[in-house]
Order: C-alpha cells, then structure tokens, then sequence
C-alpha cells in the first residue's frame, strides 16, 4: 500500500488542482498520441505504450484529486494562444501533445513530492519513457514515410530552389534531398531549415547530402553519405537513431557494406552518365537489376533518370527512382512529378496483379 493510499491529513484545495489539472492534460494527450499510433502508423507497440502510460496516470488520479476541480473558477479557462487553435501537419500537432505531457509529467513530478513522495518518484521515469516513445514515434514514422516513398527529389543549387521544390511536394513526392557541394554553410544551413519547414507542411522527409552536422543543426530528417564521407556507423553515432540514412552504391560489393553499417536506403547508381557524378561511369541497369534482386533494404535507382528512360529503368526492376535534373530544371515541375508518379503507381499496380496472377 502506497503512502498515498495511508496518508490521512487532507492535502491542500490549491495543490490537488493542480494535480488534477496536470493529470488531465497528461493523459489526454497522450490519448491523441495513441489514436495516431493505432490508425496513423498502424503500431500496436506504439499504441500499447501509450495506453500503458495512461493506465499508470489513472492509478493516481484518485477522486480526492478530481473532487477539488473547480472548472468554473479556474482563470486558466479562458487562456489561450494563437498556435494553440491550428494545426499544419500531422507532425505539428504530435510534436504539441507531447510537449503537453512532457510538461505536464514535471509539475506533475515537483509538485506530486508535496502531495506523496512516491509520486514525484513515478512521474520522473514516466516522462523520460515518453521521451523515448516521441524519439520511436519519430523514428517510425520517418521510415514509414521511407517506404512509401516512391519518388525521390534530389536538389540543385537554382536560385527559386523553394519555389521548385514546393511545386514538386504539390505534386506528390514525399522525399526531398538537399544537395549543394558549392554554398557557404551558413547559406546552405538557412536552406535546409527553410526546406525543413516546406518538406514538413507537405507531410514530405527533407534529407541532407554528406553534412550530418547540418542535419543535426537544421533538425531535418536525416543525412545521405557518398562512398567518401562519414561510414554510416560513424554518422549513426551523431545522429542517434531516430533519423534516416543513405548511402550512394556503385556495385554489389558497396551494397553489401552499406547494409552491414546499418543503412536505412541505397542510391543505386548512377544508371545513366549524369554531370551530377561526372566522376563516375554509369554503373547501368544491370546494377538496377542486381539491386531489385538482391537488396534488403529500400532503394532507389538515380543518375540521369528522366521521362524518356524512366521506362527502362522500371522494367529493369526500380520500385522507386531519385532524380535531379528532370525536375529541378522542368519548366513545370509538378506536372513532371506527377508523370514519374504516376508510373511508379502503374508499374507498381501490374506487379501486384502479376502477384495475384501467379498466387491463384
């Protein structure tokens, strides 16, 4: 039996307000965490922390507590702010309920001393495992997002680069890599933040090519590393393992090792001569056709893929394609965005019914 449960003396009107009103706000939004958790990611694990977190914050909320609610006197009612009534994104409103309960758990925790010793004890390590479920959520997300990505818009430095890259995320694509081997860092750095911002009102991933410290500094979504550049166990180091990380592929052999190092996705390629890599030769549809085969991870076929081969690069096995030049220098974006989607979904749509073909 808790000392809660022992103790005899009333605690103060004031003191059990505030108890009740944190508790509230606790657990409702950890409820709006959950209902995301079930339907949105579909995560029973996600959704079943959640629940138990709430469950533990019900053992508290004894009828002592809610007894002292007084609603109507409370000037707390009537406050509100601007950011409080809208919400962009999915992702806007996550990272607000869990700010919510975070903040919720430490008066919860500090002011739980007074009312029993044991609760400030219960709430302490109850808001560093939220702090470990929005780190999973996080990274779940991110790679759910990574797998339903099919399209994969890889920048180049162009003076309207937000205007195109809007354009391409009104056409549908959902993953966006920063790339600029030539801009001073503190241009490069005021990019990704702004990209961050765009990607993110779209529900889209904005990836950093080789520049972790940038990734970390921007808060993007995670880094893609060259064959040059951090391993990805080094850059996972930084990173922790809540972001996202690529790693550019030539053959079968660097395949290999990324997968080993940990890599969340490969870049198959280049599959055509690109002045994007004009260091490298083409690694070709037979490296396309090895990866469609063989990787364990996703990936995507890149390197000079535009409408006119995109065909070939899909019968050769591609189930997703990067590209740079076919978007970024169309004179309409979207509509070029929307084309490489849509046949994705087709070619994507006749494996399926091949699948359900061979199956009956």
């Amino acid at each position: 039996m808790s000392e809660k449960q022992n103790r005899t003396l009333p605690a103060q009107p004031a003191l059990c307000r505030i108890l009740d009103a944190n508790l509230d706000r606790s657990r409702e939004g950890l409820r709006i965490i959950e209902e995301w958790c079930r339907f949105g990611l579909n995560s029973a694990d996600l959704a079943g922390e959640c629940k138990q977190l709430r469950q533990e914050l019900a053992f508290w909320h004894v009828a002592e507590l809610r007894i002292a609610r007084d609603t109507p006197g409370d000037p707390g009612t009537q406050l509100t702010h601007p950011q409080e009534e809208q919400r962009s994104s999915i992702q806007q409103l996550l990272e607000a309920n869990f700010c919510r309960v975070e903040e919720a758990l430490r008066v919860l925790e500090e002011y739980g001393k007074i009312y029993d010793p044991n609760m400030g004890v219960a709430f302490k390590q109850m808001r560093y495992r939220v702090y470990t479920l929005e780190s999973d959520l996080l990274a779940y997300r991110r790679y759910q997002q990574l797998l339903r990505s099919q399209l994969y818009l890889v920048t180049s430095p162009r003076d309207n680069l937000l205007k195109v890259v809007e354009a391409a995320l009104q056409g549908g694509v959902t993953l966006v890599q920063y790339r600029d081997k030539t801009a001073d860092d503190a241009v490069k750095l005021a990019n990704v933040r702004q990209l961050c911002e765009v990607c993110h009102r779209y529900e889209a991933l904005l990836i950093v090519n080789d520049r972790v410290d940038l990734a970390i500094a921007a808060d993007a979504d995670g880094v893609h590393l060259g064959q040059q550049d951090l391993s990805v166990v080094e850059a996972r180091k930084l990173l922790g393992p809540g972001r996202i990380i690529g790693r550019s592929t030539t053959n079968a052999e660097e395949m290999q090792r990324a997968v080993e190092e940990g890599a969340d996705y490969i870049g198959v390629g280049p599959v055509y001569a690109t002045p994007t890599k004009a260091n490298k030769p083409a690694a070709g549809l037979e490296y396309v056709r090895y990866a469609a085969t063989k990787s364990p991870i996703p990936w995507f076929a890149i390197g000079g893929i535009d409408i006119n081969n995109l065909d070939e690069v899909l019968n050769a096995g591609a189930p997703r394609v990067a590209t740079v030049r076919a978007i970024m220098e169309a004179e309409q974006p979207t509509l070029v965005t929307q084309f490489f989607i849509s046949q994705l979904m087709r070619m994507q749509n006749l494996k399926a019914h091949k699948s359900l073909q061979i199956k009956s």
